[in-house]
């Protein structure tokens, strides 16, 4: 697929996507954020946005967010943020089998923020996380975000330096996991471009 730029560029967030201490998911999504923005260049505007800095509760608006009448001043920050970007990619580690009840449970706030964008998803675990981004594959089609191919898949015991399972250790992706991503965002650009034409209308 060749890459379709708008005349703006693609708005790229990051989801860093667990909050507890000690995780792993800050330093991997900054690895992205670095990346991307040495890959893309001026393409694309590419920001870190943390799910632990919103402080989520398990969900608790009265309506469903198709309707999106929010009462709640988390939710309409959190809406205000997703609204912003063109894409994004997902950095999750696996939680038996499936992603971080974090992840979800930001998904699952909103509708329409989400509607006609693209993810990418980088995922790590002692199997590459790669289950819980089955689950988010799905879960986001429902929410109409169309989801790339390429997946960046992190080793726990090749690209991570762990003296012990508690501290988060040393991010040490290796030279093949940087093409992978490389791949992606080109695959995440493209499908960004395109549905951009979707939700405004004019031609990328």
């Amino acid at each position: 697929m060749t890459t379709i730029y708008a005349a703006q560029p693609i708005r790229l967030a990051v989801i860093a996507g667990t909050t507890r201490p000690n995780r792993r998911s800050r330093m991997v999504a900054e690895w992205v954020v670095d990346q991307a923005r040495e890959h893309l260049g001026d393409q694309a505007d590419v920001r870190l946005v943390d799910l632990a800095d919103f402080a989520l509760p398990m969900l608790d608006e009265p309506a469903a967010a198709a309707i999106a009448d929010y009462r709640n001043d988390h939710t309409r920050r959190w809406s205000q943020t997703i609204a912003g970007f063109d894409a994004f990619v997902f950095v999750t580690p696996e939680y038996n089998h499936s992603m971080p009840a974090s992840v979800k449970n930001a998904v699952d706030y909103l509708f329409g923020e989400w509607n006609d964008k693209a993810a990418g998803f980088v995922s790590y675990g002692f199997n590459g996380g790669v289950r819980a981004v089955e689950h988010l594959r799905l879960t986001l089609a429902e929410v109409k975000v169309a989801g790339v191919r390429s997946q960046v898949a992190l080793d726990m015991s090749s690209d991570f330096d762990l003296e012990n399972m508690i501290a988060p250790g040393r991010f040490t992706p290796s030279p093949k996991q940087t093409r992978v991503l490389e791949r992606m965002l080109g695959e995440l650009t493209s499908w960004a471009g395109a549905l951009r034409t979707v939700r405004t209308g004019v031609p990328a």
